[in-house]
């Protein structure tokens, strides 16, 4: 049947249509990835937090798929239909993390290395790092990124000052497209830090950045407009 996305009511029985379907595959047929999809229907459709993170948080329990862990993570980082709780929040970050989740590893990682006074976590900057170092090499340039910005500045009493390392965290960072990454790498070059001074290369990836802003500014500028900006 060709619905009519126009149409109120046809929206309104697609949308039910679609609940009961994933109702029944996560229920009935007991499919995790159906089960993580009724919790995104629970959250931007009937906007049950209560229920999507109950649902997020069994279908990692019980069935071990990664998303649903680290959106249950993010839940009770934020207190989103549950109540706030760090290291609750780590624990799932964690769990994601292990089945392949980048952004859980970041999280992760975060968590184990950042210090304020809402802060429910130990310190723990060799687990945060390893976390942190998982989540680069699984492609999350973040991940990449927040190593570099240790080894540039060091850590006091736990980690020295390294620009060979700052060097290749950034470049790999980078790579996988971090626009600060690749501003760093050019200075780096430029200065001869953590690696040999190259004016070419420099000069190389200051254009890279350049066209990274180019690029980004494309990307908003529809919005943008619509604004009337």
């Amino acid at each position: 049947m060709a619905w009519d996305l126009k149409n109120e009511e046809e929206v309104k029985q697609y949308l039910e249509n679609l609940g009961t379907e994933y109702r029944f595959g996560c229920l009935s047929e007991k499919k995790p990835e159906v089960c993580h999809l009724l919790g995104d229907f629970m959250e931007s459709i009937k906007k049950d937090f209560n229920k999507a993170a109950s649902l997020y948080r069994s279908t990692c329990d019980d069935y071990h798929f990664g998303r649903s862990c680290h959106k249950f993570a993010t839940y009770s980082l934020t207190g989103k239909g549950c109540q706030a709780d760090q290291p609750k929040a780590l624990e799932y970050f964690k769990k994601g993390c292990s089945l392949g989740e980048a952004d859980s590893c970041l999280y992760a990682g975060l968590l184990c290395t950042s210090n304020n006074e809402k802060h429910q976590v130990k310190l723990d900057y060799p687990q945060g790092m390893g976390f942190l170092n998982q989540s680069c090499d699984k492609g999350n340039h973040n991940g990449c990124y927040y190593l570099s910005g240790m080894y540039l500045s060091g850590v006091p009493n736990i980690l020295e000052k390294n620009m060979t390392m700052a060097y290749n965290y950034s470049m790999k960072a980078c790579e996988l497209g971090n626009i600060y990454a690749c501003a760093n790498v050019s200075r780096m070059y430029s200065k001869g830090d953590g690696v040999a001074q190259n004016p070419e290369l420099a000069s190389k990836y200051k254009s890279k950045v350049l066209e990274m802003e180019k690029e980004m500014r494309g990307h908003f500028r529809p919005i943008e407009m619509e604004r009337g900006a």
